[in-house]
This record gives C-alpha cells, sequence and structure tokens, in this order.
C-alpha cells in the first residue's frame, strides 16, 4: 500500500463499476484495495488494515452489513460507506442496528461517494483516539 494515503477496501460484486470506481478514487489520493466478493473481504481484512470501506449491500454469498460486521472483528476502529441500489435505502447516516456509518444509494455521482468516504475516515482517526 502506498504512504500517506487513505486505505480504502471496496467491494462491489459489479465488476465493471468496481474497477471504473478504483481508477477514479486512486487519482484522488485514495489506496484502492477491490475484491467482488464479501468473503473475500473478510479473509483480506485479517491480514490488511484498512481506514475505511466501501462495501455493496447486495452480493452473492454475503452481503454488505454481514460483510462489514466480520471486517469490524479485525479492523474494529474501521468506519464504512454501505451502497444499495434499493430505492428505499435514502443517502444519509445508517439506521441505528447497522454496522455501517453511512449509506448510498447506487447510481451515486462521485463528489457524493468522496464526500461520504471523506466523512467516514474522519471518524475512523476519531475512533482511534477514543
Amino acid at each position: 500500500m502506498k504512504e500517506n494515503n487513505i486505505n480504502l477496501l471496496f467491494v462491489d460484486d459489479e465488476e465493471e463499476f468496481l474497477n471504473s470506481m478504483s481508477r477514479r478514487l486512486s487519482k484522488r489520493g485514495f489506496n484502492v484495495i477491490t475484491v467482488n466478493r464479501g468473503e473475500k473481504a473478510v479473509t483480506l481484512a485479517k491480514s490488511t488494515p484498512f481506514d475505511i470501506a466501501m462495501i455493496d449491500m447486495k452480493m452473492p454469498g454475503i452481503g454488505g452489513e454481514e460483510t462489514l460486521k466480520a471486517i469490524k472483528e479485525e479492523n474494529k476502529y474501521l468506519e464504512a460507506v454501505i451502497l444499495s441500489g434499493n430505492r428505499f435505502v435514502g443517502d444519509g447516516f445508517a439506521p441505528k442496528d447497522s454496522a455501517a456509518f453511512l449509506y448510498l444509494q447506487k447510481p451515486c455521482e462521485l463528489d457524493k461517494i468522496l464526500e461520504a468516504l471523506n466523512k467516514a475516515y474522519q471518524k475512523t482517526l476519531l475512533n482511534r483516539k477514543a
């Protein structure tokens, strides 16, 4: 991983979206590690520290919330943004029973994603200080 960048774990089963967003986020200073399945993300989190995660809600195998809960067992300070294609999920703070910091509805503009990721990173930093 590159030094001084925000280490982002990005999990989504839509390969084209995953690759496109990874390139765009990398150009903006994120050190992006991508995986296309929740199970792979959980395995990777056991050996790699991440600052934040962005995780698709619905994926084959384990879904986004379950993936995030398992990742947080390894990275307790990590905060995450959950991406959802569900039109009933609005943008903003996650419900109290969620492990996520924020939810974003797909499709989402890059500026909104960057804002959410930066807020999640600031929360991660606060978690580490507490």
